[in-house]
């Protein structure tokens, strides 16, 4: 077994949700060769520094969150896509202790498998990203910002991609400009949306 990492340990001291669930979670991946830490405040596991699966709880169920799940072959039919706009994660989600249990193998063959797909240098299809285009407010205020088109594009794909999400998720084109002129200081520092 892994040696528990003592911030994970403080996150499970504040759990009032999930308890038994997250906790029955965090003792087979420890049992699996994965490292534990603490990433968006989550428990988060790890091969070589990369992230292969997190556990996370919402108020209607609990889930690992496996980083690299659209590359899965999900042959149990059971990781499930978020939202639309998730490219590349996929949740198993847990209402009760006894569905972990009864599903245990089949999750210790899914993380076995995110595992091998994350060493293996496979890379998910990110192409989504790409094709969202920057609303007219947004591509204006490039022209007329010094910097900002450099700052923008020295960001992450994934810090580019929110801020694409988050632009172009207003209807209006007040409430666009508005966002826009909100976030620029953010994005001349190098800072993703929700930095």
């Amino acid at each position: 077994m892994n040696v528990p990492n003592p911030k994970v340990d403080a996150y499970f001291a504040r759990l009032t949700r999930w308890q038994p669930e997250m906790a029955h979670l965090r003792a087979m991946l420890l049992a699996m060769p994965l490292t534990e830490d603490l990433k968006w405040g989550e428990p988060c596991y790890t091969v070589s520094t990369k992230n292969i699966v997190l556990i996370h709880g919402f108020k209607d169920y609990c889930a690992l969150l496996f980083m690299k799940g659209a590359l899965l072959k999900d042959e149990g039919g059971v990781l499930i896509q978020q939202t639309e706009n998730v490219q590349s994660a996929r949740q198993i989600r847990f209402t009760g202790l006894a569905q972990i249990t009864a599903m245990e193998p089949t999750l210790r063959a899914y993380v076995t498998e995110a595992i091998a797909v994350e060493l293996s240098g496979a890379k998910p299809d990110m192409t989504l990203s790409r094709d969202l285009t920057l609303p007219a407010e947004f591509s204006a205020r490039l022209e007329d910002v010094p910097d900002l088109r450099a700052a923008f594009e020295a960001l992450t794909p994934g810090r580019q991609r929110a801020y694409k999400l988050y632009f172009t998720g207003a209807k209006q084109s007040k409430t666009r400009a508005d966002r826009i002129e909100k976030h620029i200081p953010n994005i001349l520092a190098g800072k993703g949306i929700d930095d």
